[in-house]
């Protein structure tokens, strides 16, 4: 078994930048274990898994330790394997995902995503995520998997230095901690430990969570946005109604081969 493997860097326009997700294309689903397998070994936060289904594409991402039903970054890298290495003359592709269809468009330098808008509502802060933040945050909202922690300033997502195994025992997948921006209308860092993602560089999911909050309290529908990790990313963000639209830019790093025997041994 011969399974092309790409690695890309999703929401920037640099190497060693944005959030880098593996690409393995698949003419058919092997057994769930073998691609979790894959996703552990590869370490990065997400891996992306395609089978191609006529014009369209079956798309699965696993993090090194469970699959998850959204992903923003590694649809963004999907997308870009397609049209750069499988289909350049394509100018719009289509995802069927467990979150139902997801497109991606290519246009202006960039590549443009329609995603789900999951607008979060104010909930109590559970104690043990003001402990994991140390930081008391002005409000907490939830919209699963997502818990999200507003702060007042760029500041202090910055120096919020969380206590993953605090993290790790809330109920819901991940946290996003987010404050208005400086230069951006917004910024926001992401927090997983639960799925074995202590930070993640640039989360695109996070946004369909994030662009719905952001617009209605700004009162705008286009919005410009920042990730504050180490890695650092840059999306452009738009609410459409029950949708949000999601562009960035992306480059390969890597392209190579995983090789398997029937047994999934190398």
């Amino acid at each position: 078994m011969h399974i092309p493997l790409y690695q890309v860097d999703a929401f920037t326009d640099r190497p060693f930048a944005g959030n880098p997700a593996a690409v393995c294309l698949l003419d058919a689903w092997p057994e769930d274990a073998l691609l979790q397998s894959i996703a552990t070994e590869n370490n990065l936060s997400e891996t992306a898994f395609l089978v191609k289904d006529g014009a369209r594409y079956q798309l699965r991402w696993m993090t090194p330790i469970t699959e998850v039903e959204l992903c923003g970054h590694a649809t963004l890298a999907a997308a870009f394997v397609i049209f750069n290495h499988l289909d350049p003359a394509l100018g719009e592709v289509a995802f069927d995902t467990l979150s139902g269809e997801l497109r991606v468009r290519r246009g202006d330098g960039a590549l443009h995503m329609d995603f789900p808008s999951l607008p979060p509502v104010p909930c109590v802060c559970p104690p043990a995520l003001l402990a994991a933040l140390g930081k008391p945050p002005q409000e907490v909202l939830q919209s699963p998997p997502y818990y999200l922690a507003r702060y007042d300033c760029a500041d202090d997502i910055r120096a919020l230095q969380p206590d993953m195994e605090k993290l790790k025992a809330l109920d819901l997948m991940a946290t996003i901690v987010t404050a208005p921006g400086d230069a951006e209308d917004f910024v926001s860092r992401v927090f997983g430990p639960k799925v074995g993602i202590p930070e993640d560089p640039v989360t695109g999911s996070a946004h369909s969570v994030l662009i719905p909050y952001w617009a209605a309290r700004l009162g705008k529908l286009h919005l410009h946005a920042r990730q504050l990790s180490t890695r650092g990313g840059e999306l452009f963000c738009e609410l459409r109604g029950d949708r949000v639209g999601i562009a960035g830019q992306a480059v390969l790093f890597m392209q190579g081969e995983i090789r398997l025997d029937r047994d999934g041994r190398v």
